[in-house]
């Protein structure tokens, strides 16, 4: 299925101020996983605050700069990394200490010495259940017919998306993309070619949106949308005159639309400069408003209404 099937070596983060420990540690998985090490619990909390890959945490407690308790608690308020899954690999062994290490949130609680098969058989376990819990979280995020995502994504990452801009004063972009008479199209040529159709639009519209940070995701029905993140005006003319002109290209014949012999989109797009005191429900709404008017207006066009 494309992107969301694509696997990579799971990477570890062994926290320990130890050298001894963390070279065994090192050792012991280098082969299976992508190993990185901090000495303390402010290199940990360095490594996972700044963009990072990390699947599991192992952590030692009893460290000089922030002991492996208060780590993990500042782990648990990060709503980026609070998900990651933590193993306490320590010295203190005491009942006492293994629940409240559970009860903060830890997901095992191994104490030194370890048995070095034990730890990777535990580890292993643990990562396949974090990587089959991961496919069906991304599984969910995307829509089933044309792979790429879907509404839910959409909007949880609108809803993350807006606050930063809000918060930097930067812009950002909504495009609305229908496909013209679709509708039609559909009852004319069966939903199994209409099906086929949405796919190879979706695709076109995927390849087109070019930076990391931008993506396309599935509206519902024929309807599709995109957000441009950081952005001037000028830019989001140039992204939508490639969009129009991706999905001509395709040439996929369509006897039945009123404006040309091939599938055609429309685009409104709502484009906020950071100046104004807009809501995101608002921004939403004149995008679909101003595909509405360049529907209204002929089709097979994009029209920008900065708010």
């Amino acid at each position: 299925m494309g992107k969301i099937m694509e696997f990579k070596k799971p990477t570890i983060l062994v926290v320990d101020d130890m050298t001894t420990t963390l070279l065994l540690l090192h050792d012991l998985l280098k082969d299976t996983y992508e190993v990185k090490i901090a000495k303390s619990g402010t290199k940990a909390l360095e490594i996972l605050e700044s963009p990072n890959d990390i699947d599991l945490i192992l952590l030692d407690i009893e460290m000089p700069d922030i002991n492996g308790y208060d780590v993990l608690r500042k782990i648990k308020n990060n709503d980026t990394i609070k998900n990651i899954p933590i193993i306490f690999i320590t010295g203190k062994t005491s009942q006492e200490d293994e629940e409240y290490g559970l009860n903060l949130g830890a997901i095992d609680y191994i104490t030194k010495p370890f048995n070095n098969v034990i730890v990777k058989l535990r580890i292993k376990n643990y990562l396949n259940l974090k990587i089959k819990n991961d496919m069906l979280e991304k599984l969910s995020m995307y829509d089933g017919l044309t792979n790429i995502r879907n509404r839910r994504y959409f909007d949880e990452t609108f809803e993350k998306t807006f606050n930063e801009i809000k918060r930097d004063k930067k812009s950002l972009a909504v495009l609305m993309i229908d496909i013209d008479f679709f509708k039609p199209y559909n009852d004319n040529y069966g939903h199994g070619q209409g099906d086929e159709t949405l796919r190879k639009v979706a695709k076109a519209l995927e390849k087109t949106i070019k930076r990391a940070s931008d993506f396309v995701a599935r509206y519902g029905g024929e309807e599709f949308v995109i957000l441009l993140k950081d952005i001037n005006k000028d830019g989001v003319e140039a992204v939508a005159n490639n969009l129009l002109n991706a999905v001509r290209e395709l040439k996929i014949t369509h006897e039945f639309s009123k404006i040309e012999n091939y599938v055609t989109v429309s685009i409104g797009v709502s484009y906020y400069n950071s100046s104004s005191d807009i809501t995101k429900l608002e921004l939403l709404l004149k995008a679909d408003e101003t595909l509405y008017s360049v529907k209204n207006s002929g089709r097979n066009n994009f029209a920008i209404l900065e708010v």
